[in-house]
């Protein structure tokens, strides 16, 4: 059974789904072409997100769902995992986000939703108050957490700031790994978890946009903890192949998913590997993908 793999994960339905100019300032992944029928498009993402729902419970996995509010208007609140993050000894850490819309995704009516369905909500942690020093870390976007080593991998962006980072494994016991990663234009990667997945076993990364002078620390941490390095190119980066979680079913069965365009950028090679240790698991969410800038990783948010 795996100390690493999400077994239950929350998701949020969302009521306005669209693309953001304010957090496409600094996602170059969102892409506004095309976004004239707004209404269409929100039913689109809509139709995908139940599907996606849909098809993880048919897999066995345990999904909590949560409606967003109506109002105020989130048009990224299909990406809960930004925000918010769940802990051993039933510890939540709340983050700050850089995007001031954002904010409105945390609200306290959630975590009564979750309590109500089981989950035990013991201690926050509150880090939101970086947001008045324009620090920001945006949870298990920024950070890639090894749980059972307790160690945050993190690529350093106006996202991700250093500061808060240090603080977070100060007060959660994690050791920190910081390190620069650029996408293909030379611009900060927005959030660790489109360059990298870390699974129990391996680690699907795009090793090439990690800074030269950094790149072997990185890896040579990966690989001291075991941690078979799955190495994926630019372009299958930008179809979401980083953007995976490794989730465990009910029958205690690694399964991990992915959307569908990060399944067909998978080579022969990469499948066969990665199916050594996981059921690969696709869903198509190419609307959300599109407007939103992440893929099903980011709409995943793992509670144990």
């Amino acid at each position: 059974m795996s100390k690493q793999a999400a077994k239950t994960i929350m998701m949020m339905r969302p009521k306005h789904f669209g693309y953001d100019p304010a957090s496409a300032e600094t996602n170059a992944f969102q892409v506004k072409e095309g976004y004239e029928d707004t209404r269409a498009i929100q039913q689109a993402a809509l139709k995908e997100f139940d599907n996606a729902v849909a098809t993880l419970r048919e897999a066995g996995v345990n999904v909590l769902v949560v409606e967003d509010s109506d109002s105020p208007q989130k048009p990224n609140a299909v990406f809960p995992n930004n925000w918010v993050s769940f802990h051993r000894d039933s510890k939540v850490v709340l983050y700050p986000m850089l995007a001031e819309n954002r904010r409105d995704e945390r609200r306290p009516e959630i975590f009564d939703e979750l309590k109500a369905q089981g989950v035990s909500i013991d201690e926050f942690i509150d880090l939101t108050h970086y947001e008045g020093e324009d620090k920001f870390l945006e949870s298990t976007g920024s950070v890639i957490f090894d749980y059972p080593r307790e160690i945050a991998y993190a690529c350093v962006s106006a996202r991700t700031h250093p500061d808060v980072l240090l603080k977070f494994s100060e007060i959660m016991g994690f050791e920190p790994v910081m390190f620069e990663a650029l996408d293909k234009d030379g611009m900060e990667i927005y959030h660790t978890n489109v360059m990298m997945c870390l699974a129990d076993e391996y680690v699907v990364i795009c090793a090439e946009s990690i800074s030269e002078d950094q790149r072997a620390e990185v890896l040579g941490a990966l690989e001291k903890t075991g941690h078979e390095v799955v190495a994926i190119s630019y372009d299958q980066m930008y179809a979401f192949a980083g953007n995976m979680l490794e989730v465990e079913n009910n029958a205690g069965q690694s399964i991990l998913v992915m959307s569908e365009a990060a399944m067909h950028s998978l080579d022969l090679d990469q499948k066969e590997r990665l199916s050594q240790y996981s059921r690969l698991l696709s869903v198509p969410i190419s609307t959300i993908e599109k407007y939103g800038g992440g893929s099903i990783r980011c709409m995943m948010c793992r509670v144990n």
